[in-house]
This record gives C-alpha cells, sequence and structure tokens, in this order.
C-alpha cells in the first residue's frame, strides 16, 4: 500500500498494490448519450437513493432515474445558454440550477414547472442549498463569475444578501454550519453560515495552480482542494489542527510515454476536476482529466483503491446520498480548450456499486 509522506508539504505518490483493473467496472450502469454536450454536474436526491439531476452544456438539465438497474430519464428542462451548476433541496422536490444566462432557476419535480428566482451579472458557476443564520433557514448560496456569492430565499426575486469575493467563484461546498469558496487567484474564503454574510477566515490555496474544486469534510472542520496541476491539498480551518494534520499530495499524473527510457522526463500531468466524500465513512474520491478516480483516505494518508483510465476525461463525479453508488462521467472537461473538444469524444455517465474494500476506512496497523 502506498503512503502519503507524512509532513505539511507536496508528497509524491508512489504506485499501489491497490489498483483495479476494467473488470472492476464491467457491473457499472452505464447511460450512454446522457446529454448532447459536455456534462458539467451531477447531483443526487437526498431523498432516494438513485434518482439524481445532470447539467450540460447543451442547455439542459436532466433527471434521471434507476429502476431494476435501467436508468430513465424522469424530466428535463431548457436554458437558454449552458448550465454548469445543479443541486437538490434538502427536501427531495426542487431541483436549482444556473449557467451561463447568469440565472438562478428553480424546478418543481412534482409540478414539472420551471421558474427563475435569482439573477447574477456573469454566469453561475456553482451552487448549494444551504441553512443559514440562528434559525437554519433554507436558501440557495449561488456563487458566479461576477465575484460574488448570493444568498436567496426561494420565494423573491431579490438576493437576501450580496457577499463580494476576492475573485471568480470557481467552486464552492458546504457541510453544516461551513461554506467554502475557491476563486481564481486561489484564493479561499471560509464562511460560518451562523453569520453568512461575514467571510470568517480569508486565506490562499498552499497549490501553486489554478484551483479546480473544493469540498468539504463530513466533520465540517476542513476542506479537500484540487488544481489543475494534478494536486490535492488536505486542509483544517483551525491553525493548530492544519499544522498537525494538512499534507497536499500530488495525484492524477501519468508517465509520458514518449520520455527516454531509464530518464526521469517530465510526468504528464492533468486536472483535478472532482473531489467528493462519502456521506458514512468520510472516505473521498477525486476524478481527473486523465480518465481516472481514485479513492483515498485522509486520516490514514493512503489510497484505498485506484483505477485506471477510460480514455476520457472525468469533469464531475459524486456519491448518492448513502454512499452506495457512485456516479460519474465521462465527458470533455475543457482542460485543452476549443482544440481538444473532437466530435467522437465520449459523453457518457457510469453509475459504480461501491464496496468497502474501496471507500471504507481501513484500520492502524
Amino acid at each position: 500500500m502506498s503512503f502519503f509522506n507524512r509532513s505539511n508539504t507536496t508528497s509524491t505518490l508512489g504506485t499501489s498494490t491497490a489498483m483495479a483493473n476494467e473488470k472492476d467496472l464491467a457491473n457499472d450502469i452505464v447511460i450512454n448519450s446522457p446529454a448532447e454536450d459536455s456534462i458539467s454536474d451531477i447531483a443526487f436526491s437526498p431523498q432516494q437513493d438513485l434518482m439524481f439531476s445532470v447539467s450540460s452544456w447543451d442547455g439542459k438539465v436532466r433527471i434521471w432515474d434507476v429502476q431494476n438497474g435501467v436508468p430513465q430519464g424522469r424530466a428535463q428542462h431548457e436554458s437558454s445558454s449552458p448550465v454548469l451548476c445543479t443541486r437538490w433541496s434538502n427536501d427531495g422536490t426542487k431541483v436549482a440550477s444556473g449557467g451561463c444566462d447568469n440565472a438562478l432557476k428553480l424546478y418543481d419535480v412534482a409540478s414539472g414547472q420551471s421558474q427563475q428566482i435569482g439573477m447574477h451579472s456573469a454566469p453561475i458557476k456553482v451552487l448549494r442549498f444551504v441553512q443559514c443564520g440562528p434559525s437554519n433557514t433554507e436558501c440557495i448560496v449561488t456563487g458566479s463569475w461576477d465575484k460574488t456569492i448570493k444568498y436567496w430565499d426561494m420565494r423573491q426575486p431579490q438576493p437576501v444578501s450580496t457577499v463580494m469575493m476576492p475573485e471568480r467563484v470557481y467552486s464552492m461546498d458546504s457541510r453544516q454550519s461551513l461554506l467554502v469558496v475557491a476563486t481564481a487567484e486561489r484564493h479561499i474564503a471560509i464562511i460560518n453560515l451562523a453569520n453568512p454574510t461575514t467571510i470568517f477566515k480569508a486565506t490562499t490555496s498552499p497549490l501553486k495552480w489554478q484551483t479546480r474544486c473544493v469540498a468539504c469534510y463530513n466533520e465540517a472542520d476542513g476542506y479537500a482542494i484540487g488544481s489543475v496541476e494534478g494536486r490535492c491539498s488536505i486542509r483544517y480551518i483551525d491553525d493548530s489542527m492544519q499544522k498537525k494534520s494538512g499534507f497536499s499530495f500530488k495525484c492524477h499524473r501519468q508517465t509520458n510515454p514518449n520520455r527516454a527510457p531509464g530518464s526521469n522526463g517530465q510526468s504528464l500531468v492533468y486536472p483535478v476536476n472532482s473531489i467528493a466524500f462519502h456521506p458514512l465513512y468520510g472516505t473521498f474520491v477525486t476524478a481527473g482529466g486523465d480518465g481516472t478516480f481514485n479513492f483515498w483516505d485522509k486520516n490514514q494518508r493512503h489510497r484505498l483503491k485506484g483505477y485506471p483510465t477510460l480514455q476520457a476525461s472525468i469533469p464531475v463525479c459524486n456519491f448518492n446520498r448513502n454512499g452506495s453508488v457512485f456516479a460519474y462521467a465521462l465527458s470533455y472537461d475543457w482542460h485543452q480548450g476549443h482544440m481538444g473538444n473532437r466530435p467522437d469524444y465520449p459523453n457518457v455517465i457510469r453509475l459504480h456499486a461501491t464496496s468497502d474494500e474501496e471507500v471504507k476506512e481501513k484500520k492502524k496497523r
């Protein structure tokens, strides 16, 4: 088993004995052509194990349901521009989405009605349903390229409040009372949702390159961030905890097939596109532009299981409500710009039934 260097600096990942092969994915449920363009987000219903929404650059949000192993399209609603994010309300009755038309939209699953409930002055990159203030009122928080986050009541078209960010919002996640916002220029804003209009702590990513994704721990005491340069960092809110347990590591890199034998040539480096924490065990998964995903144990600092490349980038992944299903998209992630988006590029969603071997924390030896 490969272990991380036990330091607070970046460590190099060796070869893990817990590598899977493609046979381990043979029973995955495959949804071919779930969208007409690149998939931007996947979100599971908090109330049902196998119902999820998918947003896409084709301007649509689709709701899928898996019955007896067969995926079925349940509903869809359309936007005039690419949709970049989707999430479910806590009661599972509504699906929110945002994207390049700058609008926040709310879809009622029972009635099939969609309405616009908010606007930014630039595209909405990410959103979350959160519970705010002393009364734990449910609202939607949106993060935009207009350098703001906004909180929405869902019953009125004006935001409850607007908070300026240091730069364009690229990623955001929340857990319990913790909200973490990652922006351009590697800024990180940490917010306590008990006081949602104030930045509790402003910091900078320890990773040298642009932040691609952020995900909060189940315990709400920290977060993981991934960069465009194949690195992940484990961070804690408390400075003493960070000093004790924080670290960074390399991942989503491949040996360059063109380097000379025996040389120490450069590896091929890919972005870490998506990070998700298992809802029960607190382990996590990273997915990247190299077409692989890996399950990790941050507390023991090792990889639980890694998978071979599927020959297409993975732009987004997520667990369902109890972690029994892991969904991942094979779709173009734009890390090579417009030139990398070939007409024959795969556009697929796969659902993988997780095993404890993959996602459960191993006991210390």
